[in-house]
């Protein structure tokens, strides 16, 4: 029954979105004789390279097999918002497409990141380049302004950079798990000029990215604890906390909570070993030719 209400849904929606575009919007004569409002079923069908029976029966909620590729094809016949398509798979009950990378945090998003203060706090994005931080941050890792902006990534730093072995406690667990989290989260990603110039060069640069990245491993990408050897704080443990930011797609916000109270008496020492770091947002990641960066 549940089956069948979710059927009948797709197809109201279904009809309710192809009622209400003009052959005119869609590229189509209207011809003499018009009755139906908006487009016939053999239009939709059309634009989208379906049957028209098998389009019928998608309206008449039968017992069909619909795929995401002519869900996508649907979407992209009906004008579908990306509101829209995200309800259409829904009720197709077809997980939703990967949003697309949005251009990078806003300054609103980058005030709340500077905002945590004394706790650590950054910005990921889809790549999981670091796209906004604050000074506790920058005191805690180093500050990533003074990276070449393709070296601006959690990952990255973790394999190439000296000095985070030292930092991280148990630096060879976490990591691994890092890879783990990584694949699973950036499935979106693969084929794409940032991830495969970056997990290339990570395998030519890092044996034990390459022997972890080629396990096929997978870890939720959650909230986590994590300790550091603080070269001047001394001792910290942290428990990260993930937020997604529904206004910038594919950016994440983590913040650094202390685990103890030993932790949150050292924070002010961390915005202080930023020696004097701006509050302002992170330069953005632009591509180049050598190093793509944000391609699509």
């Amino acid at each position: 029954m549940a089956d069948l209400e979710r059927r009948r849904r797709l197809a109201e929606f279904l009809r309710s979105r192809r009622e209400r575009i003009t052959p005119r919007e869609a590229g189509i004569p209207a011809g003499p004789r018009r009755r139906t409002p908006g487009l016939r079923r053999e239009e939709v069908a059309q634009l989208s390279g379906v049957s028209v029976t098998w389009y019928t029966w998608l309206e008449q909620a039968r017992d069909i097999t619909v795929s995401r590729q002519v869900l996508t094809s649907l979407a992209r016949a009906l004008m579908l918002s990306s509101v829209e398509r995200r309800h259409l798979f829904a009720l197709a009950d077809e997980q939703p497409p990967e949003q697309p990378p949005g251009s990078g945090p806003g300054p609103a998003l980058q005030r709340l990141v500077d905002a945590l203060e004394p706790h650590p706090a950054y910005l990921l994005d889809a790549n999981w380049d670091l796209v906004g931080w604050n000074r506790a941050e920058a005191g805690l890792i180093g500050d990533p302004a003074q990276l070449d902006p393709a070296e601006r990534n959690l990952l990255w730093l973790v394999f190439s950079d000296p000095a985070l072995r030292t930092l991280l406690v148990d630096w060879e667990g976490q990591a691994r798990d890092l890879v783990a989290q990584f694949r699973a989260d950036t499935r979106g990603q693969f084929g794409r000029p940032r991830f495969e110039w970056l997990t290339g060069e990570l395998r030519q640069r890092s044996p034990e990215f390459r022997t972890w990245w080629e396990a096929h491993d997978l870890a939720d990408f959650g909230s986590s604890r994590r300790e550091f050897a603080h070269p001047a704080a001394g001792a910290l443990t942290f428990d990260y906390v993930k937020l997604a930011a529904l206004d910038a797609p594919g950016v994440k916000l983590f913040a650094c909570m202390p685990a103890d109270a030993e932790t949150a008496r050292k924070l002010p020492e961390l915005v202080s070993a930023a020696s004097g770091a701006p509050v302002t947002a992170a330069a953005p990641v632009a591509p180049t030719p050598s190093v793509p960066l944000n391609a699509p």
